[in-house]
């Protein structure tokens, strides 16, 4: 008898024991939330930038020839006007005494026209020749005045060349780059100097794609300076319309109306304020449950979760800013991907 009582109560326990493991198995899961709150601050990016001027000219000579002399060195500052290099002008002496010398070849012949046409017409007065003639006599007259006028057109060319054959600066700067040098025979039009204009600079900056939609022309910004420990104001002046394609990263320059004490080259950090729109709402990127094209997320009412619909705005880093939310609502942050419609969960 006394076996079959404690047998009674061996299965009785393994039945309340099982009982207990499925009421275990059962329990609503547990998610992590965030109930939303709107935010109306202000994040900072920060980025490296680098000290350039903002007008920069290659430099080149107008003629053709060999260079030979160069009057600076990388790194020169020059003043507006001051010869930077020559090139040999023997070649342009050369066309210009030709030139000289069909502008006499020239002058010759329209004499002689005028002469013949001055008697041609006398000639004709006296009703000696008829008028056919004379009209030939005129269209030779025209003729040699527009020789003529070309010769001195070709000649003024040539004698400008010779001008061509010194290179000067066209604006106070320094020299950044040098391309050619002394014995070097270049052509006309071809880089052979960098002159960078010391009366404005700029900052330039590299910005990600994924902040790029955050700057705006005319933004103001503020510059740390390493090197001179100086802070400085500055704004967006121009910003690249396609990204790099190496790089992935938009070019933005940033004008320095303030810039003291600043050198080429320096390097900078640039701090940008993104102002987040009035009634922001910043969710991490975990709480977007994506369905084809549309992003919603798992809303918690009264224990159970259901999905909501959103407008993503832009993405940082790991978190992502959306509209379609109330305040108070209640989201879920993680494991979005293990939730069904209208299923119980427990919050943290």
């Amino acid at each position: 008898m006394k076996k079959k009582f404690w047998a009674g109560i061996l299965a009785a326990s393994f039945l309340l024991s099982g009982c207990k493991e499925e009421i275990a198995i059962q329990k609503p899961p547990l998610v992590k939330v965030q109930q939303i709150k709107f935010s109306n601050a202000a994040q900072v990016e920060n980025f490296s930038g680098v000290v350039k001027g903002r007008y920069e000219t290659n430099l080149s000579f107008q003629v053709g020839g060999k260079i030979i002399s160069r009057d600076v060195q990388a790194g020169s500052f020059v003043k507006a006007g001051e010869i930077l290099m020559t090139i040999d002008p023997k070649d342009i002496v050369e066309q210009s005494h030709s030139a000289d010398a069909q502008v006499a070849s020239a002058r010759a012949q329209l004499e002689l026209a005028k002469s013949n046409l001055d008697r041609y017409t006398e000639l004709f007065k006296s009703e000696a020749i008829a008028a056919v003639v004379l009209d030939q006599y005129k269209t030779q007259f025209d003729a040699a005045q527009a020789a003529y006028d070309a010769a001195v057109a070709q000649a003024r060319q040539s004698q400008n060349a010779l001008g061509y054959t010194t290179l000067t600066a066209n604006a106070d700067g320094v020299i950044s780059e040098i391309a050619a040098e002394v014995g070097q025979v270049v052509a006309a039009g071809q880089t052979v100097l960098k002159l960078v204009q010391t009366n404005e600079f700029e900052v330039v900056v590299d910005i990600p794609e994924n902040k790029i939609s955050a700057v705006q022309i005319g933004q103001s910004v503020t510059i740390n300076f390493w090197a001179t420990k100086d802070v400085v104001s500055g704004s967006v002046r121009e910003i690249s319309p396609m990204a790099d394609l190496a790089s992935r990263t938009f070019t933005v320059k940033i004008s320095l109306p303030e810039a003291r004490n600043i050198s080429l080259g320096m390097t900078a950090n640039v701090s940008m304020r993104d102002e987040i729109s009035p009634n922001a709402i910043i969710l991490p990127l975990s709480a977007i449950y994506q369905t084809g094209d549309a992003a919603q997320v798992w809303l918690v009412e009264d224990g159970k979760v259901s999905l909501k619909k959103v407008e993503v705005t832009a993405f940082d880093d790991n978190n992502v800013r959306v509209h379609g939310l109330g305040a108070g609502d209640i989201v879920v942050v993680a494991g979005v991907q293990k939730l069904r419609d209208g299923q119980e969960v427990r919050t943290n």
